[in-house]
């Protein structure tokens, strides 16, 4: 059979199954054999678009509509495939009225996707970083690296502070669970709160005088309290990000810190009970696990969330040097 994509079925050639020509008047012809070698001629009556896809009851003729296109797409019964290089196959019935539909774009995926939802945030961090700090890195180096910090013992506590006023008000989120997801981590070998209290505890025995929480620990506290009781996914992306970016460069500044204020001494602010590695994948699992529940716009609007976290942590980061 012959169909015809518009124009009058006399001036166009017949063509093999599969395959197109160009009739006299420019007509695309497209059509396929029925037996050995009878042909039968009928005009489709329509104009093949390709943002668009033709939908039968039934089908038992194939239709391959190649335009300037090369190469034929698999297909399937009563739908039309697209392939990479823009070829759209469909079937049709004989003397059937085609339906149009519109064609359901392809689902995108986005980067560390199939390894779970932990690699997505974890793709989204790295992006915020400097080309210096990671190599998926797309900031600008405005900020002085690490080392040439000059960081005194009195900012270096306002740090601590305010990060322990975080850690508190996590954990307090955690324990209270008033999303059931928040259960999940309970006790998983991240806290942070009692090794910084210790720690604030031989600063005020070696005579230092420790200050209250500032604004920059208060604000950021006061938001993560709002979001895990309004916005689930929102206040995940900011528990990955504390308590991750704590266990990588949270501990290279740590240390840097120690060798230029502190003669070296370790804090127990880095320092974990059990393999840190493994406490890391265990949450990891967890966040996956919770992720798989959500709709792909509840993942969007976490990862967006990503870059509320790297201020407000940054802007507790950079009280070590006042």
């Amino acid at each position: 059979m012959a169909l015809y994509a518009a124009g009058h079925p006399s001036t166009a050639m017949p063509i093999n199954k599969g395959h197109s020509t160009q009739s006299r008047d420019g007509v695309l012809a497209l059509g396929t054999r029925i037996g050995k070698e009878r042909w039968m001629r009928a005009p489709l009556g329509i104009a093949l678009d390709m943002n668009k896809s033709f939908r039968l009851q039934k089908s038992s003729v194939r239709l391959s509509y190649f335009g300037q296109f090369d190469g034929l797409a698999g297909m399937e019964r009563g739908r039309v495939d697209v392939s990479s290089r823009g070829v759209a196959a469909l079937r049709v019935r004989a003397g059937a009225e085609p339906v149009v539909t519109e064609k359901t774009p392809p689902k995108r995926k986005m980067p560390g996707e199939n390894k779970g939802f932990v690699e997505e945030m974890r793709f989204v961090a790295m992006r915020l970083h400097t080309k210096d700090q990671a190599k998926e890195g797309q900031q600008d180096n405005s900020l002085n690296p690490v080392a040439k910090w000059e960081p005194t013992v009195g900012g270096y506590l306002k740090f601590l502070v305010n990060s322990k006023l975080i850690f508190d008000t996590l954990e307090e989120i955690v324990d209270k669970a008033t999303h059931p997801s928040y259960a999940l981590f309970k006790n998983t070998g991240l806290e942070r709160s009692a090794a910084l209290a210790t720690d604030l505890e031989w600063f005020e025995s070696q005579g230092h005088k420790i200050p209250n929480p500032g604004p920059e620990g208060t604000s950021y506290a006061e938001l993560l309290r709002n979001l895990s009781e309004t916005n689930p996914p929102a206040f995940i992306c900011h528990f990955y990000n504390v308590y991750f970016a704590h266990s990588a460069g949270g501990r290279f500044i740590g240390k840097q810190v120690a060798q230029m204020i502190l003669d070296g001494k370790e804090l127990n602010f880095y320092k974990w009970d059990g393999e840190l590695p493994e406490l890391l994948a265990t949450v990891k699992e967890k966040l996956n696990s919770i992720a798989e529940n959500w709709t792909r716009e509840e993942k969007d609007h976490c990862l967006e969330e990503t870059r509320k976290s790297f201020k407000f942590s940054g802007d507790i980061l950079r009280l070590i040097v006042t």
